[in-house]
């Protein structure tokens, strides 16, 4: 036993210290804020809910102008109609905003999560709301700290009420987009199906939840995008900054005082005014969503201190640090990797763009009869059985004429022309007659030729196999 634990020094010593791994949550209560970045962040709120709230109910031709139609299996998108066999533009689709998404990010920072993130965008809504009935920051502050009285559970009351109406609103928005809205109105309230009245109420719950509590909590803690944004951001990115050469020390002014200190007085405006509730002044964190309220709070208190505007600025660390004049930081801009993600979203965007304007609005799937795998006729010949899926993409309807080809004396028994509806799918059976020495036993292959009879270039060529007994 060590002598040393019997002394006094040893019987007095501190317990070990605890280290919490969790910070408790504090509730951030936002300032209101008005300035250039705020009056763009509310543009970008209302030009993405007009677009979804509105889309919905505009009619194209008789129909939902966009729909992603799940009992037909198609995608209405205006004039155009496209199909599962159409996956290929979907890939398209998430491979062009994944490249825009890198391009922005490496350019400015979190452009997309500071205006048009779902979850910024909503919680806007949600304080913007929570604002005009329960007041301004300090009043929330007052009244959530004060005792449950009449006033605070009605106003609470209100708050909630007009959050959950905002919330199963969106939600049946968003179902709208798969099933048609008319015939969401018609079976409202008691008969909707199932999945529909599941994934209205699943989204309101979450629209609810995130927007009006978690908040900035998801952008901290459950966001994917806020992890990895760092290895997309580089020295000549564009972000919020804080200027500290300028700003230190900081202080609050006193007349009397010789105490030489930065342009930063200390006022805590960019704090009060930040949804996540970080301190910009701390440097770059990865809480930071770029929205530019602090800016928006700390210009103007520069105009009344009689200092230029600019300690907090949108601005890169090279230039930052190197005093990069506004033609500097631009050419540092256009680094060889933004050239690249360019190149590469440009090219891929003209391609997909070229491929919906040349795309053929005809598809076709032959399935041969597999009951039948081969019989004679009673002339002889050989017969075949298959079946035609025609999809006509288009607008109108139309009637299209049926060939084969492949083999000496190959033709199609009956009729060799079928009308499909527009947007519609049609399924019919053919029989295919060879003679009996015009191929060789076994699989052949042959080509069925579809085409539009109005319109030569709305045509499409088809392979399949024809059995020949042995």
């Amino acid at each position: 036993m060590d002598p040393s634990e019997n002394t006094p020094q040893a019987k007095t010593a501190a317990p070990p210290a605890q280290v919490s791994f969790y910070e408790k949550h504090k509730k951030v209560y936002v300032r209101d804020v008005k300035g250039w970045w705020d009056s763009w962040r509310w543009v970008l709120v209302w030009i993405t809910q007009i677009i979804f709230y509105v889309t919905p109910w505009i009619d194209w031709n008789g129909r939902q102008a966009v729909l992603l139609h799940l009992v037909e299996r198609k995608f209405y998108l205006f004039g155009l109609v496209l199909w599962p066999q159409d996956v290929f533009y979907l890939a398209l689709l998430l491979i062009i905003s994944a490249y825009a998404l890198f391009l922005f990010t490496a350019i400015a920072g979190r452009l997309f999560c500071g205006y048009a993130c779902p979850q910024t965008v909503y919680t806007e809504i949600f304080m913007w709301i929570e604002n005009k009935i329960e007041g301004d920051r300090s009043a929330r502050m007052k009244l959530d700290n004060g005792p449950m009285t009449a006033r605070k559970f009605r106003l609470k009351a209100v708050k909630h009420a007009v959050w959950i109406l905002v919330a199963l609103w969106s939600g049946f928005t968003l179902v709208a987009y798969f099933t048609p809205v008319e015939e969401l109105l018609a079976a409202l309230p008691f008969q909707l199906s199932g999945w529909e009245m599941f994934w209205t109420f699943f989204y309101a719950g979450f629209f609810y939840m995130q927007a009006g509590f978690l908040r900035e909590q998801v952008c901290k803690y459950m966001c994917p995008y806020a992890r990895f944004q760092g290895v997309m951001f580089d020295p000549d990115t564009l972000v919020i900054t804080y200027d500290p050469e300028r700003g230190e020390p900081r202080g609050a002014r006193r007349k009397g005082t010789d105490v030489q200190l930065g342009d930063c007085v200390d006022c805590g405006l960019c704090v009060a005014v930040c949804p996540t509730g970080i301190d910009i002044r701390n440097g770059i964190q990865y809480e930071c969503i770029g929205c530019g309220a602090c800016i928006d709070a700390c210009d103007p208190v520069m105009d009344k201190t009689g200092k230029p505007r600019g300690l907090i600025r949108y601005t890169t660390e090279n230039a930052l640090a190197k005093h990069f004049t506004p033609k500097e930081v631009l050419g540092h801009i256009m680094r060889p990797r933004i050239m690249l993600y360019t190149a590469i979203l440009v090219l891929i965007t003209v391609a997909s763009i070229w491929s919906l304007a040349t795309r053929v609005p005809l598809k076709v799937d032959i399935i041969r009869d597999r009951s039948v795998l081969a019989r004679e006729a009673d002339d002889g010949r050989i017969e075949n059985v298959y079946n035609l899926k025609i999809m006509n993409t288009t607008e109108m309807p139309r009637r299209y004429v049926l060939g084969v080809e492949g083999v000496d004396g190959i033709e199609l028994a009956g009729e060799a022309s079928v009308a499909v509806a527009s947007a519609e799918n049609h399924e019919v059976t053919v029989v295919v007659r060879v003679p009996p020495d015009a191929a060789k036993a076994g699989a052949n292959t042959i080509y069925f030729n579809i085409a539009a009879d109005d319109d030569p270039q709305i045509a499409v060529r088809e392979k399949a196999s024809f059995l020949m007994p042995r």
